[in-house]
């Protein structure tokens, strides 16, 4: 496969967790999302969402844990069919292929930090810094992609100012969290890149 964009490219191998579902139509196109599953090195599962187009998916004869290799671009929209705005981000397919290789999860984005660096730490001590990537891309649109960096470039991400030029290498994890409404308590599941590497740009 190809690499695609120098500004936000994710590829990925995996295990097909669920079967395609329609998403939408646009431009004539029609549009499923499927899950994929990918383990870490720890083992831990993430279930990585995809969108691709319905042509694309044709080509292939999808089966039960099919093992899929994907390239593509990580994207983000607001889901506004609910209250307030909800950031949704999902895996746009350019290339798609089965694979007998590893579990591979990379992503590598080069955009704007729109809002400004949060640093925190965990009840044990640990440093984490949230960053928030507005990256480029076609039609004058821009993908916002929340980030997370621990330990020393946490503490290194903590002086940039909003405006600055990233670029960083990590992975797409998903997290599960419990979120208090007032139907009662509803688990949801966030996605963020993990940060392995990342360098202000010049």
């Amino acid at each position: 496969m190809e690499i695609c964009s120098e500004n936000n490219v994710v590829e990925l191998i995996g295990t097909l967790a669920g079967r395609p579902l329609y998403s939408h139509s646009s431009r004539g196109l029609d549009f499923d999302t499927f899950p994929l599953e990918i383990r870490r090195l720890s083992g831990t599962p993430d279930r990585i969402p995809l969108l691709v187009r319905r042509d694309l998916l044709g080509q292939l004869e999808l089966k039960t844990a099919s093992r899929l290799q994907v390239l593509g671009q990580l994207r983000s929209f607001n889901n506004r069919s609910g209250r307030g705005a909800r950031l949704v981000l999902s895996v746009y397919v350019r290339q798609l292929c089965f694979s007998e290789e590893e579990d591979r999860n990379r992503v590598l984005l080069c955009g704007t930090l729109c809002k400004p660096p949060k640093f925190r730490r965990t009840p044990l001590g640990r440093e984490i810094c949230d960053l928030m990537l507005a990256v480029n891309r076609a039609y004058a649109r821009s993908d916002y992609l929340p980030c997370i960096c621990w330990g020393r470039q946490a503490r290194q991400a903590e002086q940039w100012q909003v405006g600055d030029r990233v670029r960083l290498e990590g992975r797409l994890q998903s997290r599960s969290y419990v979120k208090l409404t007032q139907e009662g308590p509803v688990e949801k599941t966030a996605y963020e890149v993990s940060v392995g590497q990342l360098r202000l740009e010049d």
